[in-house]
Order: structure tokens, then C-alpha cells, then sequence
């Protein structure tokens, strides 16, 4: 991706935003060092043509769950960072019935843009890893990666999930309502919505074009139909 495509992004999203948009970080607190791991490639390089991305947003209390102990979780989970509601999970390059991963780079991901992005995407470990795997086969260098990513997530805003949680009957169709409310110009086939296998809310998945414009989602990302009961969980 281009130093063009980036600022063609950033143009296309500012003008779709009616308002400041902010996102679900309850007094981040970034630590002053962070160590960044190696990643050991897992599964093939695949290099295909990019047809569209999707931005995938992990409900953090749910992924925090029976983790707020962990070490290698510490940041997101124990608290002591702040309270996070959707955090990034990552930037996915999609291809035609696949998605291209794991494509050849020696650039890792330095202390210092791990520490920019630690408030959308709090783990070392993971910004790491969706490098590596994800953005590698989209631009050349790591900071250009994030600062796509960034821009995507602060275009974003979200309804009030402690009162969706106490919703009554909560469905999939309901969570892609309140978003498209939030979130001028999206459509509802464009948001996926993923519950693990007791209908707890897991993930939103984000579908766009190669010009970075909500898309529809296919079945892999869309996820939970519009009737599919869901759960949130809060945290304890």
C-alpha cells in the first residue's frame, strides 16, 4: 500500500466522520517500556492479491475472562492498565476465497510503535504477531501498517454496551443496529458479528473494500445471523 493510499484513507474517513470519535479505553495507562518477542511463522506464506480488509475488534471482557491473572495478558486484562471494551485484534488482508499471510519481511515492530498503539491494540506480543502475519503482505514497513489501523479505529464509535448487556433479548441484528446508528454511512452486511458457542459476544469484524468502503461481509466474517441471541459480558 502506497504513501498515496494511506492519505486517500485517512481523506475518505475524515469526511465520513460527523463527529470526534472515540474509542473504548477507560484511563489507558501505557507502560514507559515494553520488550517486543520474535514471532516463529505458523502455517504457509501465502501471497495473493488483496481484495479488501477486514478490521477485527475483540470485545475485551470476554477475551479477559478467567485471563486477568496471565502475565503475557497483563496490560489488557489486569485492570491496573485501564478498562478496555473493543480493542483491536487486528488488520487482515483478505483475498479472493482465501487471504494472503505470513509474507516474507525482516522488519519487526519497534518498542516504540508497539507503545503508540498499546490504548487500541494492548499486547506486545500481539502487535507483533499481526505483523507479521497480517501486514506484512499489505505495505513494506510496520508503522504504515499501524497507522492504517489507526486510522480505521479512530473513524469508529460505539454504542453503549453496558446497556446493550442489560438488553432484553438481545440479538446479532440488534448489536449491527446500534452500530450503523453510531456509525455514519455503514451497512448492516458489512458488520460481522461473532459469539462463541454459548452466544457470548466475541469479536465484530469489520468488512471493507480495497478502498477501504464498508463492503458486504461473506459467511466467514458475517458470522452470527441477525436472529442469533447474545450475551455480553461485562466483567467482573
Amino acid at each position: 500500500m502506497s504513501s498515496r493510499r494511506v492519505a486517500a484513507v485517512a481523506g475518505f474517513l475524515a469526511t465520513a466522520i460527523a463527529a470526534p470519535a472515540y474509542a473504548q479505553a477507560y484511563q489507558c495507562q501505557v507502560p514507559r517500556s515494553v520488550s517486543v518477542p520474535e514471532v516463529a511463522r505458523e502455517g504457509p506464506v501465502r501471497q495473493v492479491p488483496v481484495r479488501g480488509y477486514t478490521l477485527a475488534l475483540s470485545w475485551s471482557p470476554e477475551f479477559c475472562k478467567g485471563r486477568e491473572g496471565q502475565a503475557a495478558q497483563r496490560m489488557q486484562c489486569s485492570g491496573r492498565n485501564g478498562r478496555f471494551g473493543f480493542v483491536v485484534h487486528g488488520l487482515w488482508p483478505e483475498g479472493r476465497g482465501t487471504w494472503p499471510q505470513w509474507c516474507p519481511t525482516a522488519r519487526r515492530v519497534s518498542p516504540a510503535e508497539v507503545r503508540r498503539n498499546l490504548c487500541m491494540m494492548p499486547s506486545a506480543a500481539l502487535a507483533a504477531r499481526q505483523w507479521t502475519k497480517h501486514g506484512s503482505c499489505m505495505v513494506a514497513k510496520p508503522e504504515t501498517y499501524f497507522k492504517v489501523t489507526r486510522i480505521l479505529w479512530n473513524s469508529l464509535r460505539f454504542p453503549d454496551m453496558d446497556r446493550l448487556s442489560r438488553q432484553e433479548g438481545l440479538t446479532a441484528g440488534a448489536i449491527r443496529e446500534r452500530f450503523l446508528l453510531a456509525n455514519r454511512g455503514w451497512r448492516a452486511d458489512a458488520v460481522g458479528v461473532h459469539l462463541d458457542r454459548r452466544g457470548w459476544l466475541e469479536e465484530l469484524r469489520l468488512c471493507y473494500g480495497r478502498d477501504f468502503r464498508p463492503t458486504k461481509c461473506d459467511a466467514r466474517r458475517y458470522g452470527a445471523r441477525d436472529s442469533a441471541p447474545v450475551k455480553i459480558w461485562r466483567g467482573l
